[in-house]
């Protein structure tokens, strides 16, 4: 006998799958229910932003948007994708006011602490399925109690649109009166940027036309790399044990308190420094500290990022060799002019991590990782000029 499940409980119950290269099997993609949201925050003109040099900021943004949604609606029933400068997530009907309240709440803090104009709507499922768009998804296992939603159906992208437009987002807008200070427990920025090993970090969208499917173009790219970014896991994996460093107790602490504790910063500055010095030692001396197990947590971590994920497109943060660099620009702008993708790509010398512990004790911990100096925002705005210039054509 199957159990029913509610619509609330949808993607808590989903059944999961650990094969990244399988992403590609469109008939396991499930519809959301009807009557779930879309939530989407994207920083204001983050181009200038990042062009400031202050990226790690965009990023600490856009990770404090899941962050403070998680943390007031719980972990396991929340889909979510992390776009470097926002981040978009689906949330069921029963949750979507205090969904609103989290995430207005990190609009505000934004805005008042780090001078950054976040704009956010939340979007209803049904009226992005009216316009002809969907949002089916897969719950991809990082590792034990760790999950990535993967999501098709271009739902992601025509909400996208919608935030964007003065006009059309209007009636989706989220009131920014009087909220309250997000939770953002457990984010933070602990690590040093990663340095490429192979010579450039890599920043990837690419998306099939109907053309060739995903599988297609995986194969034809896997070719040229002469490894699968999808299923070779020591190839593609940046954020190994070997090559993590963390920061100085210090370094980076003040944005960190900033975003945290912005009612009361002294507070942030001192819990913040108690934490990363407990952290460091753990981390130096390969000591466990209090739930903190400074070897379990570097395994652990090395699995739980999201440097390969889809929303509405493949999106990969990779470390590439001049020539599997230039391999992979040569296939995906002959792919493109042929028709049988759209694509962004940007290149940078490292890679950023940003954190999301919630239970250390636990093992439940998600790492955002993106390109340095703009990384996947500058990528996603090269894949719709050319995304835009495909249609015309």
């Amino acid at each position: 006998m199957v159990r029913a499940v509610s619509a609330e409980d949808f993607y808590s119950e989903l059944p999961s799958f650990s094969d990244f290269s399988t992403i590609g099997a469109l008939d396991d993609y499930r519809p959301v229910p009807d009557d779930w949201h879309v939530l989407a925050a994207d920083i204001v003109r983050s181009g200038d932003a990042v062009a400031a040099g202050r990226y790690k900021e965009v990023n600490m943004v856009g990770a404090a948007v899941i962050a403070a949604v998680l943390n007031r609606l719980g972990r396991d029933r929340v889909p979510f994708v992390f776009g470097g400068d926002g981040a978009t997530l689906v949330v069921p009907e029963k949750d979507i006011e205090a969904g609103r309240e989290a995430l207005a709440g990190v609009v505000g803090l934004a805005r008042q602490v780090m001078e950054l104009e976040l704009r956010a709507a939340t979007i209803p499922v049904s009226h992005l399925r009216s316009l002809g768009a969907d949002i089916r998804l897969r719950k991809y296992c990082l590792s034990p109690g760790n999950h990535l939603a993967m999501i098709l159906g271009d739902g992601l992208g025509v909400a996208d649109k919608i935030l964007k437009d003065p006009e059309a987002s209007k009636p989706f807008a989220i009131a920014t009166d009087e909220a309250s200070l997000p939770p953002l427990d457990g984010l933070s920025c602990r690590w040093e940027p990663l340095p490429a090993r192979h010579g450039h970090i890599v920043s990837l969208i690419i998306k099939p036309t109907g053309r060739k499917t995903l599988p297609d173009i995986m194969t034809a790219l896997t070719d040229k790399l002469g490894f699968n970014p999808l299923a070779d896991e020591t190839r593609v994996t940046l954020a190994d044990e070997k090559h993590l460093k963390v920061k100085s107790p210090l370094e980076g602490l003040h944005l960190e308190a900033r975003l945290t504790s912005a009612r009361n910063i002294l507070r942030g500055w001192g819990k913040g420094l108690v934490e990363r010095l407990f952290f460091f030692y753990g981390h130096v001396t390969g000591r466990r500290i209090g739930p903190y197990d400074p070897k379990r947590y570097l395994k652990e971590l090395s699995l739980n990022t999201d440097h390969r994920k889809v929303g509405d497109s493949l999106q990969l943060v990779l470390d590439l060799a001049p020539e599997e660099k230039r391999a992979v620009e040569e296939y995906l702008n002959s792919a493109y002019e042929a028709g049988d993708l759209v694509f962004g790509l940007h290149v940078s010398s490292e890679a950023l991590m940003t954190c999301f512990v919630q239970d250390i004790g636990n093992s439940h911990h998600i790492h955002f990782v993106d390109g340095a100096d703009g990384g996947l925002s500058l990528a996603a705005a090269e894949f719709k000029e050319r995304q835009s210039a495909l249609s015309k054509a």
